[in-house]
């Protein structure tokens, strides 16, 4: 009975995803087809703007292929994240460098710091700990729904043997309702996305031996 359920709940899960994916693709096809279709009758009709439109159909396609390359690479993430490589490394090195990327952003004010952390060296996934941090910071970047001044800071210092990496923004936080769903695989309050960051983030930081978790207040 234990096997049977287990396997019904696996075929369950990949069922679910495969929904997902499904659904997923679906959203750019959509404006996809119609553009093209759009610009085939203006050639067919001989319009005289059919430049024009064909400029603006191509930069529709480039932005839904941009839509579906993220979304294979949100699942191929998801997928592979048991492929764990490990390399010793430095981690405050990796956020000094992911710091030094995003503080070329004018929407977004970004600091580190590591605290009495210095040189502690790490042997995990380098590829792995530098997409946690990459989501951690996209996700802080995005709870300001892109309309206001964006502050995100990284906090790091030891605790119990651990190191400890902090990373607070100043978004609108999250409705109690939905609390309790942030890490789960399908789940997001953005009205496009795979809602895989933080579910990619969980299964990171779990497969390093560690723990995530978060602490909010929402905006009044």
């Amino acid at each position: 009975s234990a096997e049977a359920l287990a396997k019904s709940e696996r075929e369950g899960a990949w069922r679910e995803m495969a929904r997902q994916v499904a659904h997923e693709i679906k959203n750019p096809l959509t404006p996809m087809k119609l553009s093209i279709q759009y610009l085939q009758k203006a050639i067919d009709d001989n319009a005289p703007n059919t430049k024009e439109l064909a400029v603006n159909v191509s930069k529709t396609l480039v932005e839904q292929i941009d839509q579906l390359s993220k979304i294979a690479g949100d699942f191929s993430q998801f997928a592979n994240i048991g492929n764990i490589k490990p390399k010793v490394f430095n981690l405050s090195e990796e956020l000094k460098k992911l710091v030094n990327l995003y503080s070329t952003d004018n929407k977004l004010k970004i600091t580190f710091n590591e605290g009495t952390i210095l040189n502690r060296m790490i042997n995990q996934d380098r590829i792995q700990v530098n997409r946690l941090f990459t989501n951690l910071i996209k996700n802080a970047l995005e709870a300001g729904g892109g309309n206001r001044f964006t502050k995100v800071e990284i906090n790091q210092y030891e605790e119990n043997n651990f190191i400890v990496t902090e990373i607070k923004d100043n978004g609108s936080g999250i409705d109690e309702a939905m609390q309790h769903k942030i890490f789960e695989p399908n789940f997001t309050t953005k009205t496009s996305g795979t809602g895989l960051g933080l579910a990619i983030c969980k299964a990171i930081v779990e497969k390093a031996n560690g723990k995530i978790w978060f602490t909010t207040k929402s905006e009044e």
